[in-house]
């Protein structure tokens, strides 16, 4: 037999006892302080064999991470603490290697933490199973469906802040290898009349909070809609902000899993729109009317809301609004058409925005369907999820209610049937005899509520379906002669006379002896909620709608498909679900999560004990114990148990050589464990009674401990002797090298010495050469130096006669032509920058080379003025001419001259060559442009400013309308005889005109621009090229202008202005025109 691994169990480090089929003793107490002591340490799930129970820590705990999925991945279910997990990895490797169909059944009450286990197990399938773009793009829209469906199908209630007020079952299909391929999601009963009314403390629906929350401003805009929760009727405002809720980050990630599931774009708008509908719907309200023959009528208050309905819906609104005033009945070929008075227009809008709602939720659920189907058409394995509302007991217990506790009666039918059913494979699988188990069915009470002809759901349906008057007090009445004798029904007005006393039923209610307790349900309401009646004229307004989805909602509606057969009520449509969802789990291998909540207050480390009680008798889970534990409490496969406990055993330990079950046979023989305490099955061995277990394990943790002694003691003498040895070892080795380093340092020290007596021989020799060296060199120098001395006497002698004469002069330049040399280097290395701006300039060293000095500055200057030059064009030289134009004009004359220095001159600022405005004025010019600028024509007669377009040819001067581009005025440059300009800040200057020419008819013109200086010196340059004459350019603070036959003073005077720093023109009178500049 192969070396088993060793791994881990349950029992392992066990806080309180991990499995509650080994409880001991088993009764209730027992039961719920196991609970509690494993919950204060964290550890909120228990088994109950294969079922898990899950306790709402209402706090987030650290195992779920992908750590925390690895160690749970492919392990037995037994083999590590108690998880949700190894109950999820169960399911999964049975669908994928067993090919069984499974189903994970997830109950408990609102609160208990149901949506989050679905939750979990979805993430630990995805987490588990294949890779792969399509197996992701599966799972993430698997993933997904869940936060649209929380969105539209769960709110907040008094015991939880995300309860499912709709029942949930999906079917996750799998291929062969065990990847996703898709699913298939089933809903149950939305709590529709939460739409138009929620209880004190509870919220609408997740999605209108969402809506008005996070949508961006356009959006509520375009849904007319407002942000404040107190505009809508249908919105509760006790409770509208929830603690630790983000309704805002939470409706874009809605948007973002709508998205990802598939919905388009135009399709996610289309159903927000139906969402602000139905909350605007509640905004209607009626007053009553009376009519002629004395009849009440019902009309809408203010229409406004109304309309913003039929914009939003696409409805014309007089269909609409006459559908809330009448109603239309049909029977065989006639139509009666009656009036709605305020309270039924009140319940005909409130049956629509219910309608409305529900079956836009169901229209999500199949357009998920779609996106999320699997599709190939290969067979498909099915793991299905359900998470369903748990049992519900309130103050007020209405049909909701009701329907919810048949739902949970069923479930529970179908749990005992699903567990007892196990057991029994389990014991015929393994030939271990199988014993009958006593329990209560609950068979009874699903009879009492379903049976087809004295059922209640049968009795209500047919008190429905009954002409004349039918209240909900007659149903009662319906009951109490039916089900009076029925030991689970009870009733003030029973036929039992020991009901006839009991004050706790009031004379409206009937009392149902649930499995899980006692249930008092009030009759209001009943007979309405379960016809779910619609008025048909609504139906017919809603399938006129324009709206695409609004219209598909209401197929009844269509005149030509008119059904006069009453549809089926809410209750034998919520039977016929119940039954085809056992069918459904029937089919499939059952797994169980009990959710338990652990208090009211949704608050973390509290344990409320009663709380809990309650829940676990509703949830039958101590009867659950008891099935298992009914036949055998404990059963393990023969390896596990084998290496668990072989050492218990001499012939077992520490290597068993045959088969696993002889050796748990040899085990069991050597304990002398009593045969009635256990049997043997085909491939594991059944334990009957907890205390046989524990002994073991007692056994188990002393031997282990004698064990753990023996192994010390081994240890400890082992390695003594290994540390003797070493030490040993490691004397020899360091007397070897001790050795070894005593002789090498001896050599090094015989080594060291010779190699100074060889260094002090090698200096004394060569100490000796060098002073022999030394001797010879200097006898060598002293008769250089000698025969120089000897020679330098006879040159002296030889030339003395010839120096005295010319010695004076060849010094003088020598030395003039050193300094020069000098002067001109110096020069070179300190030769200024070729910018001709540049005025730096070396300073003269002598005062002699002043002139020089200067020349050479000057000529300098010059040969970088000319390289400066010719690095122009030809249109850079025209720039640079106008440019030393405009200074030798107004440089030092004109205050405005030095702002237009560093101004490129560009001339045609209009570009009329590109802009297809001026078109027509380009055409009509045939020379060249020299400037195009828009400037202001200042009136003759007022002073205000005109634009005009400012045209100069080579030839003429042009003005043009500046919208129309149509030329005004044309004037030949030799009618331009002068222009005048002011010498301050300003851009006023006229244009005199030559007198009797055409254009001088109406006199001299006034213009102002910002570019005066530019179009002064091209005007001057342009006259003087065509004419030959200097144009006269005036500058002076007041000028005289010609307009008409007045000559008119024109003065430039300085003042504060009122727009800034713009000039000011005014015509003060007949010979005077003021320009106030700033």
């Amino acid at each position: 037999m192969a070396k088993m691994e060793v791994k881990t169990s349950l029992l392992d480090n066990m806080i309180g006892v991990g499995d509650m089929v080994l409880l001991e003793p088993l009764n209730e107490e027992s039961f719920i302080d196991n609970l509690k002591k494993r919950f204060d340490h964290n550890e909120i799930y228990t088994y109950i064999g294969s079922v898990v129970i899950s306790v709402n820590p209402y706090r987030p705990l650290p195992i779920y991470s992908p750590e925390k999925v690895e160690e749970y991945r492919n392990r037995n279910f037994y083999e590590l603490s108690p998880h949700i997990f190894a109950l999820s990895d169960e399911a999964y490797r049975s669908l994928r290697d067993q090919d069984k169909d499974q189903c994970i059944l997830i109950t408990g009450e609102s609160g208990a933490g149901k949506t989050e286990a679905s939750k979990l197990v979805m993430s630990y399938v995805a987490a588990v199973c294949g890779k792969g773009a399509e197996v992701n793009q599966v799972k993430e829209q698997l993933l997904q469906s869940n936060p649209v469906l929380e969105a539209f199908g769960n709110a907040k209630t008094v015991r939880n802040d995300n309860s499912s007020r709709f029942g949930k079952y999906m079917d996750i299909e799998f291929d062969f290898k065990g990847d996703p391929l898709g699913g298939v999601i089933s809903n149950y009963l939305l709590e529709k009349s939460r739409v138009v009314k929620q209880p004190r403390g509870e919220r609408n629906f997740h999605v209108f909070y969402q809506l008005l929350s996070g949508a961006p401003e356009d959006l509520l805009h375009k849904l007319k809609l407002e942000r404040d929760f107190s505009r809508y009727n249908y919105l509760s405002l006790d409770s509208a902000k929830v603690n630790g809720v983000d309704d805002a980050a939470n409706f874009r990630t809605v948007r973002n899993a709508m998205q990802i599931v598939g919905f388009l774009d135009h399709e996610a708008e289309s159903v927000l729109e139906v969402v602000a509908a139905v909350l605007k719907l509640g905004n209607i309200e009626f007053k009553p009317e009376s009519r002629v023959n004395g009849l009440d009528e019902s009309k809408i208050k203010d229409k406004n809301e109304l309309k913003e309905i039929c914009e939003l819906t696409g409805i014309d609104q007089s269909v609409l609004e006459r559908a809330f005033s009448f109603r239309t009945v049909e029977a065989k070929q006639e139509k009666v058409s009656t009036t709605l008075n305020v309270a039924q227009a009140y319940y005909a809008r409130d049956a629509l925005a219910k309608n409305l709602y529900s079956r836009l939720f169901s229209w999500l659920v199949n357009r998920i369907n779609e996106s999320i189907k699997a599709q190939t058409k290969v067979r498909k394995k099915v793991m299905g999820v359900l998470d369903i509302y748990g049992f519900e007991i309130f103050e007020d217990n209405s049909f909701e209610q009701f329907i919810i506790n048949y739902c949970n009666e069923k479930l529970q039918q179908i749990f005992i049937e699903l567990t007892l059913k196990e057991e029994q494979e389990e014991y015929i699988r393994e030939d271990i005899e199988w014993t009958h188990i006593d329990y209560f069915n609950n068979a009874i009470i699903c009879d009492l509520i379903e049976n087809n002809t004295n059922g209640i759901l049968a009795m209500l349906d047919e008190e429905c379906l009954r002409p004349g008057t039918v209240t909900d007090e007659t149903f009662l009445e319906k009951l109490n002669q039916v089900c009076a004798t029925h030991q689970h029904f009870e009733s003030r007005m029973s036929k039992c006379s020991r009901f006839l006393n009991d004050t706790t039923l009031p004379h409206s209610c009937f009392r149902i002896q649930h499995y899980a307790g006692k249930v008092l349900y009030q009759v209001e309401g009943f007979v309405d909620k379960n016809n779910d009646l619609l008025y048909r004229d609504l139906s017919q307004a809603m399938w006129k709608a324009s709206h695409a989805l609004i219209k598909s909602l209401f197929p009844e509606g269509n005149p030509a498909k008119i059904n006069l057969k009453r549809p089926p009520t809410a209750g034998s449509q919520f039977k016929a679900s119940v039954a085809t969802l056992m069918k459904n789990l029937q089919t499939k291998n059952p797994n169980y999560i009990r959710c338990i909540k652990p208090n009211d207050k949704k608050a973390a480390h509290i344990f409320n004990e009663s709380l809990v009680c309650h829940q676990i008798r509703y949830l039958g889970l101590l009867e659950n114990v008891r099935v298992r534990r009914a036949g055998y409490a404990f059963r393990q496969a023969y390896e596990p148990c084998l290496e668990r406990y072989k050492m218990l055993c001499r012939q077992t330990w520490p290597h068993w050589k045959g088969p696993a079950r002889s050796g748990v046979e040899v085990l069991f023989n050597e304990l002398e464990i009593p045969v009635e305490e256990y049997s043997f099955g085909r491939s594991k061995i059944f334990i009957r009674n907890p205390r046989t277990l524990f002994k073991l394990e007692d056994l188990r943790r002393q031997r282990l401990e004698d064990l753990a002694t023996l192994i010390q003691k081994i240890y400890r003498g082992w390695k003594c002797r290994t540390h003797f040895l070493l030490m040993k070892k490691s004397q020899i080795v360091i007397a070897a090298w001790y050795r070894r380093y005593a002789q090498q340092k001896r050599y090094q020290q015989i080594k060291a010495s010779a190699l100074v007596i060889q260094s002090y021989i090698r200096g004394w020799k060569a100490r000796k050469i060098l002073r022999e060296l030394k001797h010879q060199k200097r006898c060598e120098e002293a008769a250089t130096t000698i025969a120089a001395y000897w020679h330098g006497t006879q040159v002296r002698r030889e030339y003395r006669k010839f120096f005295r004469a010319n010695a004076g002069k060849k010094i003088y330049e020598f030395t003039l032509q050193r300094i020069m040399q000098k002067y001109f280097l110096e020069m070179k290395n300190k030769t200024p920058s070729l910018s001709p701006i540049d005025k730096n300039w070396p300073s003269r060293p002598y005062f002699f080379l002043d002139s020089t000095h200067k020349e050479l500055r000057r000529i300098f200057h010059l040969w970088r003025c000319k390289k400066y030059r010719d690095q122009f064009t030809d249109q850079q030289k025209l720039v640079y001419e106008e440019k030393l134009e405009a200074s030798e004009l107004f440089k030092d004359k004109k205050a405005l001259y030095p702002s237009s220095v560093g101004q490129p001159f560009q001339g045609a600022y209009l570009e009329i060559n590109k802009n297809p405005k001026y078109k027509k004025l380009k055409d009509a010019i045939e020379e060249k442009i020299i400037i195009a600028e828009v400037v202001n024509k200042i009136n003759r007669a007022n002073g205000k400013s005109t634009s005009r377009i400012f045209l100069l040819t080579n030839n003429n001067l042009l003005l043009a309308d500046q919208k129309s581009g149509q030329i005004k005025l044309e004037v030949p440059l030799v009618d331009v005889t002068k222009v005048s300009m002011s010498s301050q800040n300003d851009g006023f200057f006229a244009v005199h005109l030559k007198e009797g020419s055409e254009a001088a008819s109406k006199g001299d013109f006034l213009f102002s621009s910002d570019h005066l200086i530019e179009m002064a010196t091209k005007l001057y340059r342009t006259t003087l090229s065509q004419t030959k004459q200097k144009l006269n350019i005036e500058i002076s603070d007041e000028f005289l202008v010609q307009f008409r036959q007045d000559k008119v003073c024109v003065k430039f005077i300085q003042g504060n202005q009122k727009n800034g720093s713009v000039p000011t023109c005014k015509r003060k009178n007949n010979r005077l025109l003021e320009v106030a500049v700033p």
